[in-house]
């Protein structure tokens, strides 16, 4: 008898072996590279860009492993050994947790993978390679670290009391050792004090240990299901038995169906693993793809929404570019009126046409002539086509608030929610401008072809469903209540709540700019701390969603909760820094959760024309009443509310109270109702929107310390330039051509005017942004947007160790800021005065707003002073007019007086040595130039030795001055400018020597 042939058994693998390799080479990795590298590189390791040992005595995680030969080798070789367990940890997991009724394993499967990817890309782009990828990684990996963490905590069954016990301490840890973290890293990059980065590096490493024993915890997970993993090798039986997992597994928040009910998960047949736990239905892929279609339908709704938001605060940026050339109504105003197209829907055809699938997508695809307005170059015409889509998002926007059933009413509160949340979140990513605005385009900022990209497709989705539940056939609503007149309350209220959220919170950092106070600062920083807002908006949403469907679903709409929202606007208003933002971001909160309720209040009337003409008018009139606080001196009947946002304010919160249950009112309750499968996508969203928001903070971080271009020699380069808003003479965005010139001219210390755009009018905008990131620059904003202004901004390089923000006296016409700031220069306390004066028409503004700024500038006689100023005057004139005023009394030089071909900026100077001083032309950006101070700063305790008018104008060519003083050479008229700029009136740059003795 032959013997019988024997068949090779099946491959079993424990699937907590996998696991408890990726521990094992994690750490082997990470300390095996700190071991190598103190051996050999110790004090290269530990030093940094603010000291090295011994006051730096312990190495951060991105020194150790990327900085030198071989430690950076053997951790990169390592870790690449590691991948392969930590996916398999990430499958098997998602594996052991996934449900049919729940899609949050996979989603924690995801966040994995993207986790697992963004660790790869900081372990191989090394800070040496690309310091800003590399911390962009590793913020990324930190960032998904909430999603991963939490949600691995959730699908851990309780049972598993051990795994459930080491995620949540392990979590704990990682989270709380993050404070003192970034608390020792600012220590470090912003305030360099020597050893803050060793004390950093504690807890750094901290997250690494923590991140690793977090991880380890599915070894206990995949040890409680005995989970394996079995490979048939070739020649096994395929019929052979599967010894299937010896403990019972029950998938958390489900109950899923007999396993004798469902059929086995088939075998393949050569070397492809087989999981061994309890068998899931051989259709849960498909009904996974299915589940996919409505978070496809919610996201397209979502940008769908984002885009009617982008369009319709695009309006305003665009018209009022005539209204600053002008100085006064031009004309283009009328543009508002676009809004009130809703009107057109009291024509029957008409609205049953726009209900309908086809006329919402042909709405849908006209109203993106806003997106393709930035291709246009003329700004009329560009104009025109921004009017016409608004009119189109506003009847297609009327059509999806009002012409729904009752049930689908507190989904498009939401939407209309998230939308907004959404376009402000990517102006805070985008340096405060909308990316698919039609002001900017590829050169100032724009993704306008991409964003146009994502709406077809969203247009796309919304016309292939099968059904829009958005949209009935039927107005189900009853009509008799609407001939009441209860509609009008209704349109008010909503009317307020769009101008109101436009207003405030259409950019996250407003709110700030309405606290700020200056140096040294006390509250909250415009582009550090702009996510706490949509933090707090992303809170009031949330809130509405969860009680929609509820019992107390009009719970925000009862009087309590307005006053809740009118206590938090009076602290917005009447308070300044940190309390001033906190009941700002409560406001936030507020103005949030009562979206939904006020928009069913007033859909519920059933009046769709009627009421929403009313409430674009509303709009309208606000619009235009917080242009008046400001421009009154420009605007008909703008003497009512001259520097009266107060006013403004409580118009607001009584037209918005007109959406509220009061006791007496006769309106009626409206219902709101959710799905809970909505309510999923809605929280999930709002999380992800706050994590991206943080994560586009850290993103934007300036990374660049601000330090003067010329310290060897002491020169100081000031300049002062009147931006026009940062509209250019194309009506576009101007920020990064600003930048280009200032950069180009190595400007120490600048002051712009005409920079207050946290308005309406001008888009909510910040144009600090880009140049405080990518320049390293001190920022002060000087006066707030609630001050009524036009704005003052100064940018240093030197440390600002106070700011006082000044409002002139202006009798007749507008109020004229300034800011009185003291910087450090090289050891020396220099007293910088950015102002922006009256206009011509108010000779008694600005003889008073002179004698203010001579009193400024005296007053600290004789340290050194530098004036930057738009000053309406004529050079060497006799008082009253400006100059003899400021010069005489201010006790300060001209920069120089011979130069009588000027109108509106002046430099002034005390205490310092002038060695040259420029006008550069403004090209299209302004309608104003540049113009530049050169100073040198005396030696630390000394002054000016020869302050004499003859020592001030000893004029020298370049040539006579050492090669730091000179000023770009391509700028000149023979060399051909550059960008469009060039020198001009002298066309070049003057130069004058140092007086013999000259301290320096």
């Amino acid at each position: 008898m032959a013997s019988r042939e024997r068949r090779p058994g099946p491959l079993v693998l424990r699937a907590a072996s996998f696991a408890r390799v990726h521990t094992y080479f994690a750490l082997t990795a990470f300390l095996s590279a700190l071991i190598v590298g103190c051996l050999l590189h110790y004090r290269k390791i530990v030093k940094n860009g603010v000291a090295g040992y011994p006051e730096e005595w312990f190495p951060s995680v991105s020194a150790t492993i990327g900085d030198w030969y071989p430690e950076r080798n053997i951790f990169q070789i390592l870790i690449a050994i590691n991948s392969g367990p930590r996916f398999v940890l990430v499958f098997m997991q998602y594996y052991l947790h996934r449900t049919a009724k729940s899609s949050v394993p996979g989603f924690v499967m995801l966040v994995g993978i993207l986790r697992t990817l963004s660790c790869g890309g900081w372990v191989y782009i090394t800070s040496n390679d690309d310091h800003d990828i590399h911390d962009v990684l590793m913020i990324a990996y930190i960032v998904l670290n909430i999603p991963w963490m939490f949600g691995s905590i959730i699908c851990t069954p309780v049972q598993y009391t051990q795994a459930r016990r080491r995620r949540r301490l392990m979590a704990s840890a990682f989270f709380i050792s993050i404070i003192p973290m970034i608390y020792f890293f600012i220590q470090h990059k912003v305030h360099r004090v020597p050893g803050a980065y060793t004390r950093y590096s504690f807890f750094e490493w901290g997250l690494i240990l923590f991140d690793i024993l977090f991880d380890s915890s599915a070894e206990l997970d995949f040890t409680a299901a005995d989970l394996k993993a079995r490979t048939l090798l070739p020649g096994a039986p395929e019929t052979e038995n599967i010894n299937h997992s010896t403990t019972e597994f029950v998938p958390i928040a489900t109950t899923e169906p007999n396993s004798s009910q469902l059929p086995k998960e088939p075998e393949n047949e050569k070397g492809t693993s087989v999981l061994e736990d309890k068998p899931r239905s051989a259709s849960y892929g498909v009904m996974g793809f299915k589940r996919l279609r409505p978070i496809a339908n919610f996201l397209s709704d979502v940008y769908l929404s984002f885009i009617f938001w982008s369009i319709f605060t695009s309006l305003t940026p665009t018209l009022f570019y005539f209204s600053v050339w002008e100085l006064g109504i031009a004309g283009q105003e009328l543009s508002l009126l676009s809004s009130l197209s809703p009107i057109l829907l009291a024509i029957t055809p008409f609205l049953e046409w726009c209900r309908s699938r086809e006329g919402r997508t042909i709405l849908h695809n006209l109203s993106f002539a806003g997106l393709y307005a930035y291709a246009l170059t003329n700004p009329l015409h560009r104009l025109l086509v921004v009017s016409f889509a608004n009119a189109v998002v506003s009847i297609g926007a009327a059509v999806d608030w009002f012409c729904v059933e009752e049930k689908a009413i507190a989904y498009q509160g939401i939407l209309m929610g998230l939308g907004f949340l959404l376009s402000s979140l990517l102006k805070h990513a985008n340096h405060a401008n909308n990316p698919v605005w039609p002001i900017v385009d590829s050169r100032s900022g724009g993704f306008n072809k991409i964003g146009i990209m994502f709406a077809y497709m969203a247009v796309l989705n919304f016309y292939m469903r099968s059904e829009i539940p958005t949209a009935s056939k039927a107005n189900t609503r009853p009509q008799a209540r609407s001939r009441g007149g209860y509609w009008l309350p209704g349109a008010i209220s909503l009317g307020s709540l769009i101008f109101t959220l436009h207003h405030l919170l259409s950019d996250s950092s407003t709110l700030i700019t309405w606290s700020w106070t200056g140096y040294p600062v006390q509250g909250p920083v415009p582009n550090l701390h702009g996510s706490l807002t949509h933090v707090a908006q992303a809170l009031g949403l949330s809130l509405a969603a969860l009680v929609a469907g509820s019992s107390n679903s009009d719970v925000f709409s009862h009087p309590l909760w307005f006053a809740y929202g009118s206590a938090s606007a009076y602290v917005m208003y009447s308070y300044k820094d940190w309390l001033g933002y906190a009941g700002g971001l409560n406001f936030a909160v507020f103005l949030m959760s009562v979206t939904p309720v006020i928009l069913a209040r007033s859909a519920s009337t059933g009046r769709v024309a009627v009421t929403c003409f009313l409430a674009w008018l509303v709009v309208c009139l606000f619009d235009l009443a917080t242009v008046w606080t400001v421009a009154y001196a420009f605007v008909p009947g703008g003497v009512y509310l001259r520097e009266r946002t107060d006013i403004v304010l409580i118009a607001q919160m009584a037209c918005l109270a007109l959406g509220f249950r009061w006791p007496a009112a006769h309106s009626g309750r409206p219902t709101l109702v959710l799905p809970k499968s909505l309510k999923s996508y809605v929280q999930h969203l709002l999380a992800i929107l706050s994590v991206l928001s943080l994560l586009a903070t850290l993103y934007r971080w300036p990374s660049i310390v601000p330090q003067p271009h010329r310290p060897g020699p002491r020169i100081v380069r000031a300049g002062i330039w009147t931006v026009h808003f940062g509209i250019d003479n194309e009506g576009r965005d101007s920020q990064r051509r600003m930048r280009d010139l200032i950069k180009d001219m190595e400007l120490d210390v600048v002051g712009l005017l005409e920079t207050d755009l946290h308005r309406v009018v001008f888009g909510n905008r910040d144009l600090t942004r880009i140049m405080a990131e990518e320049l390293g620059y001190f920022v002060d904003i000087g006066p707030a947007p609630n001050q009524h202004t036009w704005g003052a901004v100064l940018l240093s390089k030197f440390p600002i160790i106070n700011s006082t923000h000044h409002l002139l006296p202006s009798p007749d016409g507008e109020l004229a800021p300034a800011i009185e700031a003291v910087l450090d220069m090289y050891g020396t306390e220099v007293t910088v005065v950015v102002a922006h004066n009256g206009q011509e028409e108010t000779p008694l503004d600005r003889e008073l707003q002179a004698t203010e700024l001579a009193h400024i500038m005296s007053k600290s006689y004789p340290q050194p002073v530098i004036f930057l100023g738009y000053v309406v005057t004529n050079p060497l004139a006799a008082r009253p007019a400006p100059y003899d005023i400021m010069v005489t009394d201010g006790r300060v030089h001209d920069i120089d007086k011979d130069d009588w071909d000027r109108w509106c900026e002046y430099i002034f100077y005390r205490g310092l040595y002038r060695t040259a001083y420029a006008r550069v032309s403004r090209s299209t950006i302004t309608d104003t130039e540049l113009q530049i101070g050169q100073f040198v700063v005396p030696r630390h305790g000394s002054g000016v030795t020869n302050d004499t008018e003859e020592a001030r104008y000893l004029r020298a060519w370049k040539e006579e001055l050492p090669v730091d003083h000179w000023f770009p050479l391509e700028y000149y008229l023979e060399h051909g400018g550059r960008r469009g700029h060039h020198y001009h009136v002298f066309n070049t740059p003057l130069y004058y020597k140092l007086p013999e003795g000259a301290e320096l």
